[in-house]
Parts: C-alpha cells; sequence; structure tokens
C-alpha cells in the first residue's frame, strides 16, 4: 500500500514529482540541506508540502549555479535563523558573484567569438573560398 496522498508523499514519488533520484533526495538529506524526513512506523520516508518547497528551492539555487557547499551555508543559515530576511542576504551575495563570474564568461566568449570569425575570414581569404 502506497502512502502518498495529497498530504505526504514517499521518496520515490517525490523524486518523480522533483525529476530528480530518490538518490539525489537522500544525498541532500545527508548533507543537511534539508531536515531529515519524517517516517512512518516502518521507517518509510514521508515528505509534506513543506519539505516539497524546501527541495524545489534547492533545485532552484542550483539552477542559478550554487555549489552543494554553497548550498550547505544557506541550509545552515535557514536552520539557525529560519527567517528570509536573514538568509536572502547572503543568497544576494552568493548571486551576484555568480552573475560576475558569468559576465566574464560571457566577455571572455565575444572575445573569443571575434577571434575565430576575423581567423575563418583571413583562411576565406588567404585561400579564395566562397564565404558562408
Amino acid at each position: 500500500m502506497r502512502l502518498s496522498s495529497q498530504d505526504f508523499l514517499q521518496i520515490s514519488d517525490l523524486a518523480r514529482k522533483l525529476g530528480i533520484t530518490a538518490r539525489t533526495i537522500r544525498l541532500y538529506e545527508e548533507m543537511g540541506l534539508v531536515d531529515p524526513p519524517k517516517r512512518t512506523d516502518g521507517g518509510i520516508r514521508v515528505y509534506d508540502h513543506d519539505d516539497v518547497k524546501r527541495f524545489k528551492f534547492i533545485l532552484k539555487v542550483k539552477e542559478l549555479g550554487l555549489s552543494l557547499l554553497e548550498m550547505q551555508e544557506l541550509a545552515q543559515l535557514y536552520k539557525e535563523y529560519r527567517e528570509p530576511d536573514k538568509i536572502m542576504p547572503r543568497l544576494i551575495e552568493l548571486l551576484e558573484f555568480h552573475l560576475a563570474g558569468i559576465r566574464h564568461k560571457v566577455t571572455q566568449l565575444q572575445s573569443l567569438e571575434k577571434d575565430i570569425t576575423e581567423y575563418r575570414q583571413r583562411i576565406l581569404d588567404m585561400y579564395r573560398l566562397p564565404g558562408k
């Protein structure tokens, strides 16, 4: 019998809902990114709406480029304060750091694009090849 309902999900249902593996869920639990799950008397992990929200937050900051260590730092802040106004300033700092890195990479890629375009044109001119 499955325990999944509108109120609780088992690990496989949570994994399917979030598009990740049960192994990833257990890893995030082991790393302290989320609180340990509630368990049934039989030891089966069950997750509620708040757990789903927490995992979605973790997946969003991961998508934004934060490392697991940075996510652990945010999780620790969350455990200490449980107040967004204490956590969000640090999240903004981390995101700004990643934005600076992305902007630097974009600049490098634009320079590389320019170099490749010029090199391609020199080859076309040198060997009198038709340009496309």
